[in-house]
């Protein structure tokens, strides 16, 4: 395993994941139904993981035809005008 690569994708997705609407959404439905936490937990990671395998093929197959770095401009632009519209909408 490479842990140059492991240590900042961990630590990225897990800050971008800290209080987003997919975490409150799963404590939403740990606090509903109790008795069923292990079945939470376990679709709440499988949805995880599937939507991330997808982004990892989707990023895949898009390196094939577009440079990284492109990506990584198109990526940081998306990011800063998502938010000023989030700032212009507050």
């Amino acid at each position: 395993m490479d842990w140059k690569m492991f240590v900042p994708v961990f630590g990225t997705v897990f800050l971008a994941e800290l209080g987003d609407k997919t975490q409150l959404a799963t404590l939403l439905f740990a606090s509903k139904e109790p008795s069923s936490l292990i079945t939470i937990f376990v679709a709440a990671s499988g949805a995880l993981i599937l939507s991330s395998a997808i982004a990892v093929a989707g990023g895949a197959a898009i390196s094939n035809y577009v440079d990284p770095r492109i990506l990584s401009w198109i990526a940081g632009i998306g990011f800063i005008v998502i938010g000023i519209w989030t700032i212009w909408q507050a």
